[in-house]
């Protein structure tokens, strides 16, 4: 999780340029430029040896002008709390793009999962609950999964909550398991997504999905579903980059004719990392990881972490591509983006591109509150026709104002937020 470009700073950077666009009044811009709120904790587990140790935990509410603040909790050994503000930013931003009505928030746990045993993994979810439990809530703060945590963790989560609260409350949290208060269509919801707006793109560009090929970053679940998606559409990956913790390297896996993803998937670990002799065995190629974003496609699809595209990267983008669709929360920095927009790059921002695991995460909140779940297919319909109606709205308006598709999205939702601190009398 590269601090070489700091993410709120970039996040705050991509905000006050449309800032000034839109020309927000002071008050407005100093309200929305910073998180309303933030909790840091202290996280104290009993390990499998006997030993305590201690994690740091946090949850920043950025806004929650347009319904509850909405986001991810993320396992990572580099977390900081930066990250954690950046993308609770990104997180309204996306919230009010995709017209749902919730904010955002972002939470996370300096730790690494892939150390630590089942129940010590248990421990830190109950443990990050009972430290928040006064502000979360069905009505406050609705976390959901993110990177290196699960449908398991989120579970644990909710016992912890409900254990609290006395009562049944499966509207707290989001991305729990089907059965268990989840949704139908969540899994593949944030791929599928991004796919959505790749096949809104190429209509505008002129351009047929069928033997158009891709290059991914990252293999998660984002990734692997939203490749399965391209895939099965007529177009051809050639090659998926991904972190390995066994040795704290990532690599790219590279098959000229097109990946196989329910292979890859099949030797993967619960964190999408590749098993590289198995693969290798299969005839990948396997190459340094940075290397993905040189390979000569016409898809450029970032699915892992934040600042990949920079100033020191977006020299090594072949002259081939068209387009960028980014899964990945902030994985373009704002000294990468002129070269974008220089090259002719069609670039499908983070909060457009990867709405549809909020969207579909809002779809569950609605149906655990209700008590009342819809079949996958409606689940993924909403989803498609939420995803395509937003995305054109985007787009028109980068068109119609002749501005970089990211300024047309912030636009959009920063307008939208604006108008609530102003109706709700705040400024």
């Amino acid at each position: 999780m590269s601090e070489k470009f700091n993410a709120f700073e970039m996040a705050q950077a991509q905000f006050d340029r449309v800032a000034d666009q839109l020309s927000l009044e002071p008050g407005v811009r100093e309200l929305l430029r910073w998180p309303m709120r933030e909790f840091h904790f202290t996280i104290p587990v009993r390990m499998d040896d006997g030993t305590v140790k201690v994690f740091r935990g946090f949850r920043v509410q950025h806004n929650d002008l347009r319904g509850p603040a909405k986001g991810g909790i993320r396992f990572h050994p580099q977390e900081t709390a930066d990250t954690v503000r950046a993308l609770a930013t990104w997180m309204t931003w996306k919230c009010a793009l995709a017209d749902i009505p919730l904010g955002g928030g972002k939470g996370g746990v300096i730790c690494d999962p892939r150390r630590m045993s089942p129940r010590e993994q248990e421990q830190l979810c109950r443990g990050w609950v009972r430290q928040v439990f006064k502000n979360v809530g069905p009505q406050l703060d609705v976390p959901a999964p993110d990177v290196m945590t699960n449908a398991q963790h989120m579970l644990w989560m909710l016992d912890e909550y409900e254990v609290l609260a006395g009562g049944h409350f499966p509207g707290f949290i989001t991305g729990k398991p089907v059965g268990m208060g989840g949704s139908l269509g969540r899994p593949e919801a944030t791929g599928y997504g991004v796919m959505f707006c790749v096949r809104e793109a190429l209509k505008r560009l002129g351009r047929d999905i069928k033997g158009l090929t891709a290059a991914f970053q990252g293999f998660g679940n984002v990734a692997q579903h939203a490749v399965r998606w391209f895939t099965r559409a007529g177009g051809r990956v050639v090659c998926v980059s991904c972190w390995d913790g066994r040795d704290n390297a990532a690599y790219t896996y590279r098959r000229e004719a097109g990946v196989d993803p329910d292979f890859l998937v099949s030797i993967s670990d619960s964190y999408g990392a590749i098993d590289r002799q198995k693969a290798q065995d299969a005839g990948y190629e396997v190459l340094p990881g940075e290397d993905w974003i040189a390979q000569p496609v016409e898809l450029l699809v970032p699915c892992a972490l934040e600042n990949q595209i920079n100033a020191q990267t977006v020299g090594r983008i072949s002259p081939a591509v068209v387009l960028i669709a980014e899964g990945a929360n902030g994985p373009t920095t704002p000294d990468a983006d002129p070269v974008l927009r220089e090259r002719k790059i069609f670039v499908i921002p983070d909060f457009m591109s990867n709405a549809g695991g909020v969207s579909c995460s809002y779809f569950e909140q609605v149906q655990a509150n209700m008590n009342f779940y819809w079949e996958k297919d409606e689940v993924l319909g909403r989803l498609d026709r939420l995803m395509t109606r937003a995305f054109n709205a985007m787009a028109d308006l980068a068109e119609s104002r002749r501005v970089y598709m990211r300024d047309a999205a912030y636009m959009i939702a920063v307008e939208r937020v604006a108008q609530a601190a102003k109706l709700r009398g705040r400024v």
